[in-house]
């Protein structure tokens, strides 16, 4: 698999395309903001967007996805306890933000394909989908081959904040604990924000992990 990134919108959240190099077939992981630049990543890649996978629906996540799924005639995957998210600004979050200027986001007419934990198989991508709440409850991560994608719960030498609607500390910390320390040393990890990083890596150097 070939993994890019972008980091967009006022917060440069990391927008993912996956893609199938055998096939050319993608994924789009988060589609943070700006379709432009998300569609100019997946012509750069010569990619084909076969779905949306959402890490979990907070606004920053999710500012482009209408357009996403428009263009590219494609469905979305989350997590069922964020459905509703997606319509109600007041629980992705995007209402605390329009005095500064940012767009209220509710997508009315986007039904989401529900997507819990297991082993699934989407549009020909094998997918180890974790569930990992704690910076929001219905927080996945997809576990690829190499590597993971785990939204807004592990950084390089951080966690995620859990001060949002029905963010949980414990709840993290144990998400962490039981579904990402568990993964290889060696599986590379790639965060909502900021740089990939490894298990390895924050096992021995994340501050927040001292004692696992």
């Amino acid at each position: 698999m070939i993994i890019k990134y972008k980091a967009l919108g006022p917060v440069e959240t990391n927008c993912y395309v996956i893609k199938n190099p055998e096939n050319n077939d993608a994924l789009i992981i988060d589609p943070s903001a700006n379709a432009e630049s998300i569609i100019q990543l997946v012509d750069e890649l010569d990619a084909k967007p076969v779905a949306v996978l959402l890490t979990h629906a907070h606004f920053d996540h999710i500012a482009a996805l209408e357009d996403i799924m428009k263009h590219y005639q494609i469905e979305v995957y989350s997590h069922p306890i964020e459905h509703s998210w997606l319509k109600d600004s007041s629980k992705n979050g995007s209402n605390k933000y329009i005095s500064f200027g940012l767009p209220e986001i509710s997508f009315q007419s986007v039904n989401p394909i529900q997507l819990t934990e297991g082993t699934h198989n989407i549009k020909g991508f094998n997918i180890d989908v974790r569930h990992t709440p704690g910076h929001s409850p219905g927080s996945l991560t997809f576990v690829f081959e190499k590597f993971a994608v785990v939204g807004d719960t592990l950084f390089k030498e951080g966690i995620g904040r859990t001060d949002l609607y029905q963010g949980e500390e414990n709840t993290l910390i144990k998400s962490i604990h039981e579904q990402l320390l568990t993964l290889d040393e060696e599986m590379i990890i790639y965060p909502g924000h900021g740089a990939k990083t490894t298990i390895g890596q924050e096992l021995d150097t994340n501050p927040f992990l001292s004692g696992y």
